[in-house]
């Protein structure tokens, strides 16, 4: 299953809400009011446990015995190692080790009602699971906005958190902007400066999820500084030229491929990141967001051309794969930062930036 939401047998139903409208897929429960955390936690088919299970295998050969020597079949106990097991379908989820701590569905929700306090002005946008319940993720929106140019181009405040069941990862929040008028994911990480939070399943972390106010200041003091930075690309003027060299810049795959465009080599680049370029760059042209008073023409349009690719142009595998790349650090994010590095540079040194004296 492409998407691999999961499909909960006991239910009925696909783990997935969503508020309003339908989000990387067309299954799950559409609801038209924002829920609290339980409605959440239940419209999303999150109200399930996992517990630790102690892990055993077949051994065979010769075993002695009371009576003797036998041949035959043992169970042998790995020590050291437990299976992650629904409690509500008695799934396996993973392997893990002894020091694993789970955190339970319903205490991630914790890192959000703790924001501001009992979860007053958190929004829960989307949540689901995936595969036989070994990912969940969950979207919230914050409370306020950044606000582009006369603040028609208005940017929600969004916290998006997974994390696995299985032994395969970190419980990991990150603060992420969407620009609302073409759901556009901004994944912005400022210079010295993280907006991506993990914490080790192990012990204390349900205590470090529940201390979460602390990401509360660090995404007011992100929303703040994009605010400015976003408002001062705005005033930046961007020929056609120089944005589709920017979308070059920021989408080149390698060194080589680096080589080739400072020397002006084009023929010498391969057919696929020439596609990928005009395909960005035909975005920043046409798209309606493109041609706001706040985009058309000016560098905020050109970082926004780059970002813009990724969440509505770009085709993915599947939309798990789309949510790695855009939000977990995968292409989408690291391209999107390198758009925002270039951005930055250009604000300060203009066209020499992108080599085009």
């Amino acid at each position: 299953m492409a998407h691999n939401i999961n499909f909960n047998e006991r239910t009925g139903r696909y783990s997935f809400f969503s508020v309003q409208q339908k989000a990387w897929h067309d299954l799950g429960q559409i609801v038209e009011e924002y829920p609290t955390s339980g409605e959440a936690i239940e419209q999303a088919g999150l109200d399930y446990e996992v517990v630790k299970s102690p892990l055993f295998t077949k051994g065979s050969g010769v075993i002695e015995t009371a009576d003797g020597i036998e041949i035959g079949n043992s169970e042998l106990e790995v020590p050291n190692y437990f299976a992650n097991i629904r409690t509500d379908n008695n799934a396996v989820l993973g392997v893990v080790g002894k020091d694993y701590h789970i955190v339970q569905n319903r205490e991630a929700f914790n890192f959000f009602d703790s924001i501001v306090g009992g979860g007053e002005g958190i929004l829960y946008e989307t949540a689901g699971v995936l595969g036989k319940g070994e990912r969940i993720f969950i979207t919230a929106k914050l409370p306020g906005y950044i606000r582009v140019g006369n603040g028609d181009d208005i940017t929600e405040k969004y916290i998006f958190l997974t994390t696995s069941h299985d032994g395969s990862g970190s419980i990991t929040a990150a603060f992420t902007p969407i620009r609302v008028v073409c759901q556009n994911t901004l994944n912005a990480s400022l210079r010295n400066m993280t907006n991506v939070v993990r914490i080790k399943h192990t012990s204390g972390a349900k205590q470090r999820i529940e201390n979460a106010h602390k990401i509360m200041g660090l995404a007011n003091t992100l929303s703040d500084q994009l605010e400015d930075i976003f408002n001062e690309w705005a005033k930046v003027k961007a020929t056609d030229q120089e944005v589709r060299k920017l979308i070059q810049l920021a989408l080149c795959p390698n060194r080589e491929a680096l080589g080739h465009i400072k020397k002006g080599a084009e023929d010498e680049l391969s057919t696929v990141f020439k596609n990928t370029v005009e395909d960005a760059f035909a975005y920043a042209m046409v798209s309606d967001s493109q041609q706001t008073e706040t985009t058309k023409g000016t560098l905020f349009g050109a970082y926004n051309a780059v970002t813009g690719y990724f969440q509505n142009v770009r085709n993915y595998r599947n939309d798990e794969a789309k949510l790695q790349s855009i939000v977990m650090g995968g292409t989408a994010k690291s391209k999107s930062q390198k758009a925002f590095d270039l951005c930055t540079a250009f604000a300060l040194d203009g066209a020499e930036t992108l080599n085009l004296n």
